[in-house]
């Protein structure tokens, strides 16, 4: 159970430039817009080491990404930190950040994915597409409960597994950085 009185990042990420690829940007401007007490708000194109010294300073870091395979306009869970590292740090996953926090900085911070299904990615236009629209809507209106009353292992419990890499890493929907991960699993 995480108190009420819990330090909460909530860090979305991706590029607002590439049409449905910035709702984890919008999400993160929404939430801020709210206001919430014990809510930080962040966001960037992508995750890189600098964001395990800030996920470090908190109770819980919520991640907020597009999906591109989700079967309905959002989903939450539960991420587990992993020590993995890629073969450059430019670029990290969720998990793989919450593993450095954890590892490089003595943190406990918990760590969740919200993924926000996105339609549109291969253009190049900073508006999100009428459908994810819809998405980012949906996201806002479940998120900000969570927030609040700091329910996020009970509202996580609400999704199954998708992704067989995240069996043996971290329990994470698909966001678009993960997504080639998702297919060389299945190979």
């Amino acid at each position: 159970m995480i108190a009420d009185s819990a330090k909460i990042l909530l860090m979305g990420f991706g590029n607002p430039g590439r049409v449905d690829d910035g709702l984890g940007p919008a999400l993160a401007t929404a939430v801020e817009n709210l206001r919430i007490p014990g809510v930080t708000v962040d966001c960037d194109y992508q995750l890189m080491l600098e964001d395990a010294a800030e996920a470090a300073k908190h109770d819980v870091v919520v991640y907020a990404d597009a999906d591109t395979k989700g079967t309905g306009l959002y989903s939450f869970r539960r991420l587990h930190p992993v020590s993995s590292m890629s073969f450059s740090t430019h670029s990290l996953r969720p998990a793989a950040v919450l593993g450095l926090a954890h590892q490089l900085f003595g943190s406990t911070v918990k760590g969740y994915m919200l993924g926000i299904r996105g339609f549109e990615f291969n253009e190049y236009r900073e508006a999100l597409s009428p459908k994810a629209q819809e998405s980012l809507a949906a996201a806002i209106e479940f998120i900000e409960p969570v927030l609040r009353t700091a329910s996020f292992d009970e509202a996580a419990a609400r999704w199954p597994d998708v992704c067989e890499a995240d069996k043996n890493t971290d329990k994470v929907l698909r966001p678009v950085n993960e997504v080639e991960i998702c297919k060389m699993e299945k190979r």
